[in-house]
């Protein structure tokens, strides 16, 4: 889908390019990777994942944590369920016992899978919802800025084709609006998310190659 997307967009340009009615046709620019990471909403959504992140890491940590100490648990009353010094009758009641220990285990294991399970959808899902919104911010500054300066077409200069190559070969960067697209973005931004995003154990929230260009119909 990726390379599908990119060679559209190369055939594009080359059509514009290549007929002489359309060769004035006025094109703008973006760098979408320098908006996305710039955006403090960006910032904002990465810190909460993070939090969203150590939260989840942390229940996991505990339901592995009661695990282990079922386990141990566990094991002493298969000691004692074993025990020759106690009567037959007793021994029999523990073996009892360490049954219905066990079932808690094996219980509580399927629980602890799920929920790791369920804990990494849960997160992804959270990340594409964060992303795809922003996206469409930040698409919608641009078409509205590209509408108001009469670009026909707006792409990414520093988008990729699959095979990780530029998908456009050159821009002169007369007409970009990343910089001007960027302040809209972030002029009611809180002073603490303008300041250089630190790095978390989150993912970063990726995608931007989904917003390639911007019609101005």
């Amino acid at each position: 889908m990726k390379f599908l997307r990119t060679t559209v967009l190369t055939i594009l340009l080359l059509v514009i390019l290549s007929i002489p009615a359309l060769a004035q046709t006025k094109i703008g620019t973006v760098d979408l990777r320098k908006l996305f990471d710039g955006y403090w909403k960006t910032k904002q959504a990465q810190s909460v994942l993070a939090d969203r992140q150590a939260q989840l890491a942390k229940d996991i940590k505990g339901m592995s944590d009661d695990l282990k100490k079922g386990g141990e648990e566990y094991q002493k009353l298969l000691e004692q369920a074993n025990d020759q010094a106690i009567s037959a009758d007793q021994r029999d009641k523990r073996k009892l016992a360490v049954a219905d220990k066990l079932k808690q285990l094996q219980d509580s294991k399927t629980a602890l899978d799920q929920f790791e399970r369920q804990a990494q959808v849960t997160l992804q899902e959270q990340q594409m919802r964060m992303r795809d919104s922003i996206l469409g911010e930040i698409k919608a500054v641009v078409t509205a800025k590209a509408k108001a300066a009469g670009y026909a077409l707006v792409v990414d200069a520093a988008a990729e084709t699959a095979n990780a190559t530029t998908a456009v070969i050159y821009s002169s960067g007369e007409n970009d609006l990343t910089d001007e697209v960027l302040k809209q973005l972030n002029a009611s931004a809180p002073i603490d998310l303008t300041k250089p995003v630190v790095s978390t154990a989150v993912p970063p929230l990726v995608g931007t190659n989904s917003l390639k260009k911007v019609n101005s119909h």
